[in-house]
């Protein structure tokens, strides 16, 4: 593998890091923005949705609005630095409520723009053999942005007195969102927009720094050219259209069982579900911090053998995972009702802990490679885009309603759901979803039977 794809992949993919801190950080703050802002339940829930919110705008905005194929995927990043240094800085200074909710709506707008263009970014410099774990370093990258929020959370818990500590907690993202934006000074474009942009030398003399050989140029040339002589409207073909049918479908589902799973809920949550397992305040972070590796180890564990074993094998792992741990945890809660003790406690900690693990060696590892591989050239940006829409659409509406379904119907109630919607995931993976290991990105739309032109044209 060039240097050249390597170090392009992992700096695209830093925003993926951006990503899991922003989402992961809010969850050591919830006691305190209740007291901070006199926040009851519902409004605590609309708040930590205000940047889900924001992400879904920013998803839409960044694909479906198209700005990453009219001015390439290279400038949106850009871009999405700036929101991500300005979210930051605004939520961890912000003097009262609304004021806080708009910087977190802009980190926000900056997350959902990241899920839909870093991953297109890393599968068009990728080489093939190598996509599946170039595109899931984004994947990895959020978990080890959890991590880093949850230890960086947990450490200005005794660094800080309890009134500032949780602004601390916002504004330490400044840092690594200042790096991100430096990093991308050393990034090309994708070639694949170049050359759909009519920028063809540009775009060659990038494929030739990308490529091994001058044969593997051509060979990625060659079928580039390809695609976009069937594709030659270019940006312009319509996204919704009975030939795209199919593929939006695929990215509705598999980003709607994502969500469905519960997991943000989980994330976002961590440090309360913990506390009412019978934790300690700091032995409630901890206890995240744990949470936070299993996410890395499991992750960790799916990007070094995605590519040999396929999308679909990781996916029934995921679902055998979400069966055994939300049954057990929302029978737990129906049983004891959230009254739990020292071996019960335990037992809540450590399925949260595999279900956490499970859906990132599942689900956290295959879904942006999956969207980000089944779309045809022409759609793809708007593809991811459509993906992370949906992804974060179903995470606004579970995490602002899970604190209210849990304080009025239980615990066993929201994991019950969670239970039944991972049963019908289930079903899709086993009968449903197709395996797209190692297809050439420019043959994808052969292998699921898109190449008839009305596939590409509106109807």
């Amino acid at each position: 593998m060039q240097p050249l794809v390597l170090r392009s992949a992992i700096i695209a993919a830093l925003g993926g890091l951006l990503f899991g801190f922003d989402t992961a950080v809010i969850s050591g703050t919830t006691t305190d923005l209740e007291r901070v802002f006199d926040l009851n339940g519902f409004w605590l829930g609309f708040t930590v949705t205000t940047a889900l919110i924001g992400t879904v705008i920013g998803a839409a905005v960044a694909g479906l609005g198209k700005p990453a194929d009219v001015y390439g995927r290279k400038p949106v990043l850009f871009v999405i630095g700036i929101l991500y240094i300005i979210s930051a800085l605004g939520s961890a200074l912000a003097t009262d409520w609304i004021v806080f909710m708009i910087f977190r709506f802009l980190g926000g707008l900056g997350v959902g723009a990241a899920t839909a263009v870093a991953p297109i970014y890393n599968a068009e410099v990728a080489p093939p053999k190598h996509r599946g774990r170039l595109v899931g370093l984004f994947q990895f990258n959020i978990v080890i942005g959890i991590l880093v929020a949850y230890l960086s959370n947990f450490a200005i818990l005794g660094l800080f007195p309890d009134e500032t500590a949780w602004r601390w907690m916002f504004g330490v993202e400044a840092v690594p969102a200042l790096v991100f934006f430096l990093l991308l000074f050393l990034v090309p474009e994708s070639p694949r927009w170049l050359m759909a942009m009519g920028r063809n030398d540009e775009a060659r003399e990038i494929i030739s720094r990308l490529s091994a050989d001058e044969e593997e140029a051509r060979f990625q040339r060659e079928e580039i050219e390809e695609a976009l002589r069937e594709e030659e409207e270019g940006p312009n073909v319509p996204f919704f259209t009975s030939g795209h049918r199919k593929v939006i479908l695929l990215a509705f589902a598999i980003a709607a069982f994502n969500q469905l799973s519960g997991i943000n809920a989980v994330l976002y949550y961590a440090p309360t579900i913990m506390q009412d397992a019978g934790l300690g305040e700091s032995a409630a972070f901890l206890s995240s911090a744990g949470v936070g590796i299993a996410n890395l180890i499991a992750t960790v564990a799916a990007l070094l053998i995605i590519d040999k074993v396929g999308r679909k094998f990781l996916m029934k792992v995921c679902a055998g995972f979400y069966l055994v741990t939300l049954g057990t945890l929302s029978t737990m809660f129906f049983v004891y009702g959230g009254n739990f003790s020292g071996l019960t406690g335990g037992v809540v900690v450590v399925m949260l802990m595999l279900f956490v693990g499970g859906h990132a060696f599942g689900q956290g590892a295959v879904i942006w490679v999956f969207i980000s591989e089944i779309f045809p050239t022409a759609i793809r940006a708007r593809g991811q885009s459509w993906g992370a829409l949906t992804h974060w659409g179903f995470a606004a509406a579970i995490s602002w309603s899970f604190p209210a379904i849990a304080a009025t119907a239980g615990g066993g109630v929201a994991f019950g759901f969670f239970f039944l919607c991972g049963v019908a995931m289930t079903l899709w993976v086993l009968k449903v979803m197709p395996e797209t290991k190692g297809i050439p990105l420019e043959e994808m739309q052969k292998t699921l039977g898109l190449s008839d032109s009305a596939a590409m044209k509106a109807e």
